[in-house]
């Protein structure tokens, strides 16, 4: 087989799977005009997958097999679950370019093993979170020494299309997974909870609900804007024998914060065993 190499700064990009987050991270390229639909070579066997790719991106292209995929592509892009990523691998590796760099978004895949599945030594692992969905989220990024500077680039220019990026040493991606990666779903949580109390306190379930999102939207902004601790905004919102610290108490009794530290450690270290 014969492996055609890539222009510098070429935009073709191949998508192993076209599931919600290959969906986000496409939509948010596009949107950013970093690529066109046309782009985008994907290969998701789920034709409900690819339809939804379809409507929501004329223009895409879809390709039979990862290796079809593969072959056209820059950037190769791993959007499958962890129990598929050895066969996909396997599929796409032999019709690499000789220049195509390998992103996986993988949970708990490792950069050697990507290496060894994909024969490929220039590889990016990737833990994004699915906020990405709405261009709010956050990927955390790290990666071989062989990754060319300019496709790494690339690959921080693409990611912040769908919100915020951040470079770490391997050894902490677990974590990542277990905080950012798990995160959305510890949140929706602690949101669904919030609307709960204020539906027993008397509340509407719209008024409720809206009420706790936009609550936990606005302090996250609070936070982010200004740079402060947690506990200084705590502090300020408690006042002496009022209704926060009253509240406050009840969560510290309940163990909320522990169980929360739990969740994230638990998590990370599930992704380690994925990544077994």
């Amino acid at each position: 087989m014969t492996h055609a190499t890539h222009p510098e700064g070429s935009r073709s990009i191949a998508m192993i799977g076209g599931g919600q987050m290959a969906l986000a991270l496409a939509e948010g390229f596009c949107r950013a005009n970093l690529v066109t639909p046309s782009d985008i070579t994907v290969h998701d066997p789920v034709p409900v997958a690819r339809e939804r790719l379809a409507m929501r991106l004329p223009g895409i292209r879809f390709a039979d097999s990862g290796a079809e995929a593969a072959a056209a592509a820059r950037l190769v892009f791993l959007a499958v679950k962890p129990q598929q990523a050895a066969v996909a691998c396997r599929e796409f590796a032999a019709a690499l370019a000789p220049d195509a760099v390998v992103v996986s978004i993988v949970a708990g895949l490792t950069l050697h093993t990507l290496a060894e599945l994909t024969g490929r030594r220039s590889v990016v692992r990737v833990m994004p979170n699915t906020p990405c969905l709405v261009g709010r989220g956050v990927s955390v990024v790290c990666r071989t020494p062989e990754v060319p500077a300019a496709d790494l680039t690339r690959v921080l220019e693409l990611l912040t299309a769908v919100g915020r990026v951040h470079e770490a040493d391997e050894s902490l991606m677990d974590a990542v997974t277990g905080l950012s990666g798990s995160g959305p779903g510890f949140v929706a949580l602690l949101v669904e909870a919030l609307a709960d109390g204020g539906v027993k306190a008397g509340l509407p379930r719209s008024l409720s609900l809206a009420l706790a999102t936009e609550t936990l939207s606005g302090t996250a902004a609070l936070l982010d804007q200004t740079g402060e601790h947690p506990a200084q905004i705590k502090d300020r919102v408690s006042s002496p024998g009022g209704t926060t610290i009253a509240g406050l108490a009840v969560l510290e009794q309940r163990g909320v914060r522990g169980a929360l530290i739990d969740a994230v450690v638990t998590a990370a270290a599930r992704a380690r065993e994925l990544g077994g």
